[in-house]
């Protein structure tokens, strides 16, 4: 015959799996693509953006500390940290609030936060990114967008969202590369020159750009889609302006054979 349990032995049983409970939903899911390394600094939240960052450390230890803990600037996180040689860290859950972007918006997102998924990248801002890295970030975005949803055209810098406070990832970063994979925006070649009349800044608002500060927010526009740096809208700027806002149709098919 088999003993009863006793009461007290299965209050602590219950107990037991509760907490164990509580801590599975406070980490959320985890993604199979990178190493967990959980850091306690997030909130809830629900992303509809990647805001990508360079980390400007001296290496991924120096960043997984710096990510995992509280430091002199106060606490800071990111959901995904790229390393140079192509590994990926997560930690935070995708499905939590991570700390990463500070004060900023991007068009009518004003809590970036609360709306992201933020992806440090191992770059000290001064050195070109290195093909392994890219091609792991790629597949990193590829996952994200497609099992979160998030609009591949949706994938920002920091710089974009804050022009007056951060410049990463960098002149250095490969946008271009990254939109031929199919993520972010790129203008197209052959998207014609603007009309007369044509408002770059009313463009950089639609795309997603605040303009309280022009000349911070030129800056990061050039950094991003130019390589270059620099404060002053040129013709090559209207002309690119022109081609994000106003996208070249698609051609027509051929006529189907009779």
């Amino acid at each position: 015959m088999t003993k009863p349990v006793p009461f007290a032995s299965r209050s602590l049983a219950l107990a037991a799996l509760v907490l164990l409970l509580g801590a599975c939903a406070h980490t959320g899911p985890r993604n199979p693509l990178a190493t967990w390394v959980p850091s306690k600094n997030f909130d809830e939240r629900r992303p509809v953006v990647i805001v990508l960052h360079y980390t400007e450390q001296g290496s991924v230890e120096q960043s997984l500390d710096t990510l995992r803990s509280r430091n002199s600037g106060g606490r800071v996180s990111s959901h995904y940290l790229v390393g140079k040689d192509g590994k990926v860290y997560q930690l935070v859950s995708d499905t939590k609030r991570a700390w990463h972007a500070g004060a900023g918006s991007w068009g009518a997102i004003t809590d970036v936060n609360n709306a992201s998924i933020g992806i440090e990248i191992d770059n000290d801002g001064k050195s070109p990114y290195p093909d392994a890295q890219v091609e792991s970030l790629i597949v990193l975005l590829r996952d994200l967008t497609t099992r979160l949803r998030i609009p591949p055209a949706q994938i920002i810098g920091h710089s974009d969202l804050a022009p007056t406070r951060k410049i990463d990832p960098g002149p250095l970063f490969p946008w271009k590369r990254l939109h031929e994979a199919g993520f972010g925006l790129w203008p197209a070649a052959d998207a014609g020159e603007p009309p007369a009349g044509f408002d770059p800044w009313l463009a950089l608002q639609a795309i997603g750009y605040a303009i309280d500060n022009r000349g911070d927010t030129v800056r990061a526009f050039h950094h991003r889609f130019r390589g270059i740096e620099g404060v002053e809208l040129d013709a090559e700027d209207l002309r690119i302006l022109y081609a994000l806002t106003h996208p070249a149709p698609a051609a027509n098919p051929p006529p189907a054979t009779p």
